[in-house]
């Protein structure tokens, strides 16, 4: 697990909003792979099981059941897509999980953000002020290139992403065949992360700011996680 330091990675929190109320906050994982066995799946899961045990009400959104088309900007979006973006829409924070493929996201899980460009129409737009938990699965030792390329992402949606990352190196040797996670470590980080996002998202929507959004003085920087490590191949991980 790694700490950005850096909370400038959202939108302006200079104005103080007015406070929102709702009854339960809702997580929706998104993530996964094309690939019938998908660690990076497998990793949102238990996430998601630590946003529950925190009292969200937790929805997944598989990528390869979701089987999206890919993104057409001048395409009429089928219903299936627009029930896609209103549940994404519809969640008070959020957690991502993407294997790592040549040094970003997946394909697939690229399509499926691209296809949130129709929540531009809506009031806010995008995901503003949705909290973003990121996870990234990798096959040697480089998954923080993919947890980037959605922090940056997330800055886009004019979103805030959660600033305790998790990019998950060596994947196959952290996941068993059988989905099941073999370090303890990692999901107990799994685990932290899906409570943080909803105690986060819990915060916003109550008072409309969370700690560490409203702290605008950190600086850039990480800490190593404590987890597997160490020399590996560079082999996609789905």
């Amino acid at each position: 697990m790694i700490h950005k330091g850096d909370t400038t990675s959202g939108p302006d929190a200079s104005a103080t909003p007015e406070p929102k109320r709702h009854a339960r906050i809702r997580v929706v994982g998104m993530g996964g792979s094309l690939a019938p066995t998908s660690v990076s799946l497998v990793a949102l899961k238990v996430a998601l099981e630590g946003a529950a045990t925190a009292g969200a009400e937790t929805q997944l959104l598989d990528l390869r059941a979701l089987d999206l088309p890919m993104f057409l900007p001048t395409a009429v979006p089928s219903e299936s897509i627009v029930r896609f973006c209103d549940v994404v829409y519809a969640a008070h924070g959020l957690l991502w999980s993407s294997p790592l493929y040549n040094g970003t996201v997946s394909g697939a899980f690229k399509n499926a953000i691209d296809w949130l460009h129709l929540l531009g129409d809506r009031h806010p737009p995008y995901l503003t002020d949705k909290i973003i938990g990121l996870i990234s699965t990798a096959g040697g030792v480089n998954g923080l290139q993919a947890v980037n390329t959605m922090e940056f992402i997330t800055r886009s949606l004019r979103a805030w992403a959660v600033p305790v990352v998790l990019p998950i190196p060596r994947a196959a040797d952290v996941f068993s065949a059988d989905g099941s996670v073999r370090d303890p470590r990692v999901a107990d980080q799994l685990r932290s992360l899906g409570r943080e996002v909803a105690r986060a998202a819990h915060q916003m929507s109550v008072q409309g700011y969370c700690d560490w959004t409203d702290d605008r003085g950190g600086g850039r920087g990480a800490q190593p996680a404590v987890g597997p490590a160490g020399p590996g191949g560079t082999r996609p991980v789905d």
